[in-house]
């Protein structure tokens, strides 16, 4: 049974008429009759009563064109659905992200991708470095966005590039000692109650610390752990200690929070952007598209390592 088969026996159903339906299809009526004979034998019932009023479908027959339409119609998207997923205009993009990145660039990237590709599906995961690393080596995500490129077993599989920096910052409440501060000292933190991230989910974020403080700092073994930058936010907020992180806290203030430069000053892991070495998915190279066209210097940064939108050749190994 062919394609041709099914637009047969649906266009004698909408004439009703052998040589009207054949003169719709552009062909002979003798063929026309043969082939729905022949389709009759194949199908193992009687699809259509001839009659002097016309030719109209039996019981067998309207169960029979009722699958032909949808065939017909599945046969017709087919193409469709592929030169789209194609372009990368349907299927699921898959994302491990730090918090820090909601306050930029993330907001503007995703926000752009979900408008210029409606159709994708994309699953997002708020992470922490570690996490996400893995996650993206083990093939769990498609991007990961982290602090500082990923590091350890698989990581040589991974193209990054930085899409963002940013520096250390404190943040404290406005009833703290050091409210109205433009800046902190090392010195200062290394007599305060902190909080940080956790060392084992932003490993690169506490060796900065450790080159900041000391790495035997007792400001930092005594420091109280929080995962989220909102959360150092809200902790200081309620008075319980000085909370450092990255300078895009600056862009979220809270009533009652008051920041400070922390000198001297600490240049934090770039923001990374990060992907398999061989993920060359039309969903993906859609998303690098949009980042190219939203953050010029992850743009640039992708164009040297992929060439002009992902048209380069094999990528090479990172190091």
């Amino acid at each position: 049974m062919e394609a041709r088969h099914l637009r047969y026996a649906l266009a004698l159903a909408e004439h009703e008429h052998f040589g009207r339906a054949a003169g719709a299809l552009g062909i002979a009526q003798p063929p026309l009759s043969k082939q729905i004979a022949d389709l009759e034998r194949e199908v193992g019932s009687r699809l259509f009563d001839r009659t002097r009023q016309g030719v109209f479908p039996t019981a067998a027959g309207a169960a029979f064109l009722a699958r032909a339409r949808k065939a017909l119609d599945e046969m017709t998207a087919a193409p469709v659905d592929a030169a789209r997923a194609a372009r990368g205009e349907t299927g699921r993009l898959r994302m491990g992200f730090i918090g820090s990145a909601l306050l930029e660039p993330l907001p503007d990237v995703i926000g752009r991708f979900g408008r210029e590709r409606p159709d994708v599906r994309m699953e997002l995961h708020e992470m922490a470095t570690s996490r996400s690393t893995a996650a993206l080596v083990a093939g769990e995500l498609d991007v990961a966005i982290t602090l500082g490129r990923p590091r350890g077993a698989g990581a040589e599989h991974v193209v990054s590039v930085p899409i963002g920096h940013d520096h250390l910052v404190a943040v404290v409440s406005t009833r703290h000692p050091y409210a109205g501060q433009p800046s902190v000292s090392a010195d200062q933190l290394r007599h305060q109650q902190l909080i940080v991230a956790p060392g084992e989910d932003e490993p690169a974020v506490i060796a900065c610390l450790h080159k900041l403080l000391g790495k035997d700092s007792p400001a930092l073994s005594g420091a109280a752990v929080a995962r989220d930058i909102h959360t150092i936010i809200g902790l200081a907020a309620c008075g319980l200690g000085v909370g450092l992180g990255p300078s895009g806290m600056l862009s979220a203030p809270r009533r009652g929070t008051w920041f400070c430069e922390v000198t001297p000053r600490t240049v934090l892991p770039d923001l990374v952007l990060s992907f398999g070495v061989r993920d060359r998915s039309p969903v993906l190279n859609a998303f690098l598209d949009v980042v190219r066209a939203t953050c010029p210097d992850a743009g640039a940064a992708l164009d040297r390592r992929l060439g002009p939108h992902g048209e380069g050749g094999p990528l090479p190994v990172q190091a």
